[in-house]
């Protein structure tokens, strides 16, 4: 199968694509993504050329809400109750990290139906009790530290700050967008584990599941319909789940999942696919 890889440099390259940072990886803190949610992506925040923000103290209970999926059931954080609440503590009791050298690349697996329904304006149906994605969301990994322990995550933000309709076979812009329920960063069920683990298989999202229902307790990611989205990946070299909101991350973004969410499908050509 022809993969196409994602390492973030230049934007246009035949490598890898980044609408953040242009001429290195996007290494900057998990505090700030957790900490806030942008309307949409293009118009994030980053610190000058990269740096890592910190976030000290103890893990706080809105930050936690945004962090769902370490159990299969994808259940937030914050429901755990007095389990979780015993995993809160300070930065400085957390062990550091090993210093190791890895230079991690993602591949979009699938990447040819990606591309047949990026090319006809990819449609996601969203429902009240939370719809799986198709095409699935699956990426392979390489060059992971073998030993080193890694948390992988996916969260869904607005592509731009526009409702569209679908008029005359094609989608138009309609209007502005409606307000954007908070996204939570969806951790893959099998976090943390070893670079070598995660690169031995293909890591799929399967478990991932969109919504339109603002009151959703299932930790399911909110969506407005007829909105237009883009998925991105994270990973994350950490040994502890609870390191998260202090930890840099890579962030790997692939245009050809761009969609737009509909209750239904709106045209015959992607109904087909």
């Amino acid at each position: 199968m022809n993969l196409s890889m994602r390492d973030p440099v230049i934007s246009g390259s035949s490598m890898a694509y980044h609408p953040f940072l242009s001429h290195r990886a996007p290494d900057f803190a998990m505090s700030a993504v957790l900490g806030h949610q942008p309307p949409f992506f293009p118009s994030l925040a980053l610190p000058p050329n990269g740096a890592a923000l910190s976030l000290p103290g103890a893990l706080a209970k809105p930050i936690m809400d945004q962090l769902v999926g370490a159990a299969e059931t994808g259940i937030p954080f914050s429901s755990l109750g007095h389990q979780a609440a015993s995993h809160l503590r300070p930065l400085k009791t957390l062990e550091p990290e090993e210093e190791v050298e890895d230079d991690p690349k993602v591949h979009l697996e699938a990447k040819d139906l990606w591309e047949q329904f990026h090319k006809r304006g990819t449609e996601m149906v969203i429902t009240k009790s939370g719809r799986r994605m198709f095409p699935p969301f699956k990426v392979r990994c390489t060059g992971l530290d073998k030993k080193a322990k890694y948390i992988l995550l996916m969260d869904i933000v607005a592509a731009d700050d526009c409702r569209y309709k679908f008029h005359n076979s094609r989608w138009m812009v309609a209007g502005k967008a409606d307000p954007e329920m908070p996204k939570r960063m969806y951790i893959h069920p099998d976090s943390p584990a070893t670079g070598e683990q995660w690169m031995s298989k293909v890591v799929t999202f399967h478990k991932l599941k969109l919504t339109n229902n603002i009151s959703d307790k299932h930790g399911f990611t909110i969506l407005n319909s007829m909105h237009k989205y883009q998925p991105r990946f994270h990973i994350v070299r950490a040994n502890d789940i609870m390191k998260l909101p202090y930890s840099t991350f890579r962030t790997y973004v692939f245009p050809e999942t761009e969609f737009i969410a509909v209750t239904a499908y709106q045209n015959d050509k992607v109904r087909g696919l």
